[in-house]
């Protein structure tokens, strides 16, 4: 037996990558020890069951050990791919002291964690990747990927310590604090894989580790993120792919109508995502980058092509959202509804020339979360209203929503 657990250690310790140790087609005897290393508490079973790929281990079993026990019998046929791994315990005294230690997360996986089990951080450790333009920085709306730049990663004069990516991360939230209808502060984090987090050089392991905070059972991982990691398409748009959506086809619907685009740019800028501080200078700027991607984003000349007044009565220039009004009067829209609209888009306005008059104190205040998940949830509702009002024109006539627009399957969060 001991034999046995010396190989199933070897394989874990010496594989590189932690790897289990392949079992089937096994003999009776050999069987029988493998129940005996299971029943005491020595190894764990890893099969199709756990996850596809039974020679990683995703995390710490969650089956019963007798589902384990009968995995280990019937793998004597050969036809049931299980792999065996040491558990903490049998890990212990066969870890020196100064293994890994710079490297806290491959230090965990060499203890016995799984390489899918999550650790959580302050949602700030995503800053110094957003800030750095050496890094491929990705918003997504549950989470981002980070990435040292090709250029930067063959440069040899480059520090190898920040020559480091990784592509699973997502956001995590106090379950108690995100009900649509609530006042309190929303409650969020960073969460990632201890399997990337160990792949990251021992500078940034030691970076990430200052962020780290302990796992609460209230704090989970967004659900879409979750199952995207685990292989399933996401059901729904969050407000960011989702305001995106909308200005996109809202611009091609006008584009169509009257020949000429809407918009400036349907880009999303490197920096427009959740704040990850909640700070009063993070939160201008994301006002800042939202009004450019609104009222600064809309091209004069589609108003003329559309027949919209430059000037007013007394000879005046018109602004883009009173052009916007202009064009919407012009159709007939009327002024209660046009006001509702397009007031979102003006409040942005508004509170964007704010800062640029004023001298105002970095603050710090966490009803910024769910003050911006407020202010893009109705932002959204405003570009779609619009987006369906240009849907009406007859050069657009046959577009067909697709069924998560249809169905409103939207995550405001």
């Amino acid at each position: 037996m001991a034999d046995l657990l010396g190989e199933i250690i070897a394989r874990y310790l010496g594989s590189g990558d932690f790897n289990g140790y392949s079992f089937y087609g096994e003999p009776e005897g050999v069987r029988r020890k493998a129940v005996g290393l299971l029943d005491a508490g020595l190894i764990e079973v890893v099969s199709e069951a756990d996850y596809p790929n039974p020679h990683i281990r995703p995390w710490s079993t969650r089956r019963p050990i007798e589902q384990q026990r009968e995995d280990i019998n019937n793998s004597g046929a050969g036809n049931m791919a299980i792999c065996l791994y040491p558990t903490a315990k049998a890990l212990e005294g066969h870890l020196g002291a100064q293994l890994y230690r710079d490297e806290p997360y491959r230090r965990q996986l060499a203890e016995g964690r799984g390489r899918l089990d999550l650790s959580y951080f302050r949602f700030d450790v995503l800053e110094s990747y957003r800030n750095d333009p050496r890094f491929h920085f990705d918003f997504d709306d549950f989470g981002v990927r980070a990435s040292i730049s090709a250029e930067v990663y063959l440069d040899e004069d480059e520090d190898p310590s920040d020559k480091t990516s990784i592509h699973h991360v997502g956001f995590a939230y106090d379950e108690n604090t995100v009900m649509r209808d609530s006042i309190e502060p929303i409650v969020r984090y960073v969460c990632a894989f201890l399997g990337d987090l160990s792949k990251l050089t021992p500078a940034h392991q030691q970076r990430w580790r200052t962020y780290e905070v302990a796992a609460k059972p209230e704090v989970k991982p967004h659900p879409v993120w979750m199952a995207a990691q685990m292989g399933n398409w996401p059901d729904g748009l969050g407000p960011f792919a989702r305001f995106f959506f909308e200005l996109e086809t809202w611009n091609d619907f006008h584009a169509q109508a009257f020949g000429v685009p809407l918009l400036k740019t349907v880009e999303r800028p490197r920096e427009f995502g959740w704040v990850l501080r909640p700070s009063q200078a993070e939160y201008d700027a994301f006002i800042h980058q939202l009004d450019k991607l609104l009222s600064e984003n809309l091209r004069h000349a589609a108003f003329d092509a559309a027949g919209v007044d430059r000037k007013d009565e007394n000879g005046q220039p018109i602004g883009s959202l009173n052009r916007l009004d202009r064009l919407l009067a012009m159709k007939n829209i009327p002024e209660d509804e046009r006001r509702s609209v397009l007031k979102p888009l003006r409040d942005i306005r508004a509170a964007r020339q704010k800062p640029a008059h004023t001298v105002r104190e970095n603050i710090a205040n966490k009803t910024f979360i769910r003050d911006q998940a407020e202010l893009m949830a109705l932002v959204v509702e405003s570009i779609a209203l619009l987006r369906m009002f240009w849907q009406g024109h007859p050069k657009n006539a046959g577009w067909q929503e697709p069924d998560y627009i249809a169905e409103d399957r939207y995550y405001w969060l």
